[in-house]
Order: structure tokens, then C-alpha cells, then sequence
């Protein structure tokens, strides 16, 4: 049975309930009753009835929706995380089903005392509001960008109240349109009528353009990560990005208009800048949203360290981690042997076979090109004029064979003779194709890897000198892509940025910017986790060196102290 000591413990880590008395929790708390479920159960079922709101208390769900005959997975959801209010809200049906994927512990709220703290606690409908908004947009939108096992805690665009002000100017246009339509029926003239129409359709489609753009940016709070979209349909494509684990502080910035109308700037500081959430709805709420799952990752890694320090010492006292019966074993892991590369694979690759390729592998490594955009921006001059050098030596050819006065090749008495201009021109081709064929290598030469440990960015000239620039996975503090112009937009590619340390890297017009981000952060995660095993079996064998000379020498350092309280 759960304490209601605990359970106010609880309520207290949980954005929700953020700035309740003791007594306003612990009656939340006693409201709340307490169910288990085994691993592999079903809490509740997609179109059952909804009767409670659920807490995790312990253990880990996934909430799946099934659509088209296919099911969907939506989310994981982990200690302190809740689920069921959108049904309870709404008064519909549950939209998903949620399983327990491990053994689970749970309290409810039935319908009932939720409906009565909701009624009781304006606070609690208002944060509630922002969860529900959050994870209903969320579910609309689905990030690609998204790892498996991220959960979008908050989603949110600018306020309605930005949309209002980008559209007064297209609104005050319309009185143009208006005028002139009455000027046309006062005078019974076309001109003006014609003239009305173009601007109304003009005017309606700048007001479209402007709230799409409104509605394509978007501030995103994961398990993982703070993340700031921001686009400009065909112009501009950017997303902005930091781990949790670099958060230093979470400000709100609020005027008195914002006051008024509940919107203001969440600026969230990191070790290298900060990512403002400008104009965002109830900031207070999503502030602390941000803050509760800062201070979940602080506390998770703490308690990661310690359960790895225990069992780090159970196993140098011979005794098994804690969760294990037996020592773990380990076994290394099998690779399926490639088979042997084909002739013509070989031969493709000696000829390079990866030259025109954006994005490719050799082993653990992905080697990344600029967009054929930027090739045909740097060849499109010399390939211009030889083409037309071709197409006029081709040409030449053809009308000689029509014309028997102006053959190719004639015999007079001194020999052979050749047309000039047959023979003049492959020569005037050379420079050119060499032209074209040095940017091309010189396109091809400017690539971007990344190692299992490294970022990598290589810029070399033909048959001169490299410049090369890298940096550690580990020490990466964040990224973020760009697409500028309506070229970008079109092709999909353009510039990820790298912040390390002091400087910064660039991936300048990569395809698919967000993809390569992906890559990156998938790459650094998987380095970190690594270094950070690294350091934690340093630090096991330390603490078990230190934990085994004490247990060697532990009869000696007991004599020795009761001989020294005899003789002292």
C-alpha cells in the first residue's frame, strides 16, 4: 500500500499540482486508490468507457491507437507520467488502448473525484488544458524527427493573438477591393471591377501564406530534449534543439498586455545560448512542464550512477547485481560475414562509383555530399558552353553532309585537307571540359562524415591543398538545421549547424537537413552512453579496489584499534 506521504511526494514532482497547499495534495492524495497490473496487461482498451485518470507510480506503459486495421504506437509512458484525462475531458470514448510492458503500479482518480478537483482547482483544468492541447496536436502533426522512445510532454505554436496581429494588413487591404467594387457599380465601369478582383485574390492569398506561416512554428518539450521549429513556407526550415541535460535555467518574460491575454516568452538558457519560446500560450504552465522533466533527467542520471555503483560493487564482493539471480554472462555479439564483392562492384568503385552520391557508407561511418543543387551552381557555366560547342560541332557535321561544297574532308593535289572549324572546335572543348570536370571534383571533393566517434568536415581542392575540421561526438552541445530560399525548400536540403564548445561546424547544404541532424544525434547519444559506461566501469573498479583492501586488511585495522584502546 502506498503511503499518502508517498503519494503526496509524488504529486508534488508533477507539473499538475504545481503550487498546491499540504492540504489541497493530501486530499488530493486519499482521493486516489491504487491498482496493479501485471506485465503485458491491458489497463484499459480504445473505445471502452472512461471511468479514471491513471498515474504511474511505477512501472512503464504504451499507449497504442488502432487506425486502418494497423496499430500505432503513440507513446511511452514511465514513472510519474499520467494518461486517461483526454477521454475524461472530452466524454468520449478512450481513443487508445494502454498495456503495461512491465509490472505496473498505478493510482486512479475515478471520474467522479476528478470531475470534483477540477470544478474545486482552476489551476489543475489549466494545466490539464495545456497536456491535452499538447498531446492532441502532437498526435495531428507525428514528428518524423522523432526517436522511438521519445514522448512529447509539451507542443505548442505562438499565440492566437500573433495570428490576429499579422493579419490586420490583409484585413485592412480588403477595404481596397471593397472600394473599388463600389466605384465599378457607381460608374458602371469594368476596369475598376477587374482591378478589385486581382486584389482580392492577392490579398486573400497573402492572408493564407501569413497564417500558414503562423501555424508552422512550433515549441516542443520531449523526454529527451527542447526543441524550437520554426519555418517559412519555401524560404526558410529550421529546427533548434538541446538536450535536457544542458538546461541551466528556465525563465518566463511577460508583459502587461501578455498578462492580460496569458502569453509570453519561455526563454530556456543552455550551456551555449538559449532557445526562446516567443509568444507561447500560458507560459507559467509550459515553464514548469520544461522544469519537471529538467529536474526527471537530473534525478534519473543520479540514480543511474547509484544503481551502477551498487552493483558495481556487489560484483567485485562476488555477489550478483542487484535484479540478477546469477552473474550476468555476456557474450560477443555475432556478425553476419558480407559476402565477397562482386567484380563489378570493384571495378564501379576503382572508376568511383560514390563520386555523384549524397549520401553513402563505408563501414561504421556515413559520408554525406552537397545537394546536386549546388553541383549544377558550380558546372551549369562550363557545361552551358560545352554544350554548345557540341551541339555546333554537330550541327557543322550535318549540314557538310548535306552540302557536298562544304565536306569535311576534301583530297586536293597538296594531300588531304579537313575543315577548320571540324577541327578547331574538340580543341576549344578542352578547356571547358576541364572546367567542368575540375568542379565537379571539386563538388564531389567537399564531404561531411560521421564516425562512431567523430564529426568530420573535409574540404579539399583538386590537386591542392585539405582542410579538415572535427570534432568528438561527446562534445557536441547542440544542433540545429537551416533551409533557406525557395530552392531548399523545393530540393529538401540545406545546412546543419554543430555547436562544440566555442565553435561551431557546419554541414552546408546537405540533403535533407533534418535527416542528417537525426543521424548526428543518434550518433552522439550512442557515443555518450558509451563514455559514460566507460566512466562508470572506471569508477566500479576503483570503488571495488578500495572495498577489497578494506576487506583484506579488516582483521588487521580491528586488532590494531583494540590494542591501541588497551594500551591508551
Amino acid at each position: 500500500m502506498i503511503s499518502i506521504e508517498t503519494r503526496i511526494g509524488l504529486l508534488k514532482k508533477i507539473h499538475l499540482f504545481h503550487g498546491f497547499s499540504e492540504d489541497n495534495l493530501k486530499d488530493i492524495a486519499e482521493r486516489f486508490s491504487e491498482a496493479e497490473y501485471a506485465e503485458g496487461e491491458t489497463i484499459f482498451e480504445q473505445g471502452g468507457k472512461a471511468d479514471g485518470f491513471f498515474l504511474i507510480f511505477k512501472g512503464k506503459v504504451n499507449i497504442v491507437r488502432r487506425k486502418d486495421g494497423r496499430d500505432q504506437t503513440l507513446a511511452y509512458l514511465v514513472n510519474n507520467d499520467y494518461f486517461g484525462e483526454m477521454a475524461l475531458f472530452s466524454r468520449r470514448p478512450r481513443s487508445a488502448t494502454v498495456k503495461a510492458l512491465l509490472p505496473t503500479t498505478v493510482l486512479v482518480l475515478s471520474l467522479e473525484n476528478f470531475d470534483e478537483l477540477i470544478k474545486k482547482n482552476s489551476h489543475l483544468k489549466a494545466n490539464l488544458n495545456v497536456t491535452i492541447q499538447s498531446r492532441t496536436l502532437a498526435r495531428k502533426l507525428q514528428f518524423k524527427w522523432l526517436r522511438p522512445s521519445e514522448v512529447v510532454y509539451f507542443l505548442a505554436r505562438k499565440h492566437s493573438i500573433l495570428l490576429y496581429q499579422v493579419m490586420v494588413a490583409p484585413v485592412l487591404i480588403l477595404l481596397l477591393p471593397v472600394g473599388l467594387a463600389v466605384l465599378s457599380l457607381l460608374t458602371d465601369a469594368v476596369t475598376p471591377a477587374a482591378v478589385a478582383v486581382i486584389v482580392l485574390v492577392l490579398d486573400i492569398g497573402w492572408a493564407g501564406w501569413r497564417a500558414l506561416d503562423w501555424s508552422n512554428d512550433y515549441y516542443v518539450v520531449t523526454n529527451e530534449r527542447v526543441v524550437w521549429l520554426e519555418k517559412v513556407v519555401g524560404i526558410y526550415d529550421s529546427r533548434q534543439e538541446a538536450p535536457l541535460s544542458t538546461v541551466l535555467s528556465v525563465s518566463v518574460e511577460t508583459d502587461a498586455w501578455g498578462r492580460i491575454m496569458d502569453y509570453g516568452n519561455v526563454v530556456v538558457r543552455t550551456f551555449v545560448g538559449q532557445i526562446p519560446f516567443n509568444y507561447v500560450p500560458q507560459p507559467a504552465q509550459a515553464a514548469r512542464v520544461i522544469e519537471e522533466y529538467w529536474d526527471r533527467t537530473k534525478q534519473v542520471a543520479v540514480s543511474t550512477e547509484k544503481d551502477a555503483m551498487k552493483n558495481a560493487i556487489r560484483t567485485r564482493l562476488g555477489l550478483p547485481p542487484v535484479g540478477q539471480t546469477s552473474a550476468p554472462t555476456t557474450t560477443a555479439p555475432t556478425t553476419a560475414s558480407k559476402p565477397a564483392p562482386k567484380a563489378r562492384s570493384v571495378f564501379l568503385k576503382a572508376l568511383g562509383a560514390s563520386t555523384l552520391k549524397l549520401r553513402y557508407e563505408v563501414g561504421d561511418t556515413v559520408i554525406y555530399r552537397k545537394h546536386w543543387v549546388v553541383l549544377l551552381r558550380q558546372t551549369w557555366q562550363p557545361a552551358a558552353l560545352l554544350l554548345l560547342l557540341i551541339v555546333f560541332w554537330i550541327s557543322h557535321m550535318v549540314s557538310a553532309a548535306f552540302d557536298p561544297a562544304r565536306a569535311i574532308f576534301t583530297w586536293t593535289e597538296a594531300g588531304l585537307n579537313v575543315d577548320t572549324i571540324f577541327l578547331t572546335l574538340p580543341f576549344l572543348m578542352i578547356p571547358f571540359a576541364i572546367w567542368l570536370g575540375w568542379q565537379t571534383v571539386d563538388w564531389s571533393n567537399d564531404i561531411f562524415q560521421v564516425t562512431p566517434d567523430q564529426i568530420i568536415d573535409i574540404d579539399r581542392k583538386p590537386f591542392g591543398g585539405e582542410e579538415r575540421r572535427a570534432a568528438q561526438l561527446e562534445s557536441i552541445l547542440s544542433t540545429q538545421y537551416k533551409r533557406e530560399g525557395i530552392l531548399s525548400n523545393i530540393f529538401n536540403f540545406g545546412t546543419v549547424y554543430i555547436t562544440v564548445g566555442g565553435t561551431q561546424l557546419a554541414f552546408e547544404d546537405v540533403m535533407d537537413p533534418a535527416t542528417v541532424q537525426s543521424d548526428i544525434d543518434r550518433r552522439r547519444m550512442a557515443r555518450t552512453a558509451k563514455t559514460n559506461e566507460a566512466k562508470v566501469a572506471s569508477e566500479r573498479d576503483r570503488m571495488a579496489e578500495w572495498l577489497a583492501a578494506y576487506h583484506m586488511n579488516a582483521d588487521e585495522y580491528r586488532r590494531d584499534y583494540e590494542n591501541k584502546k588497551k594500551n591508551g
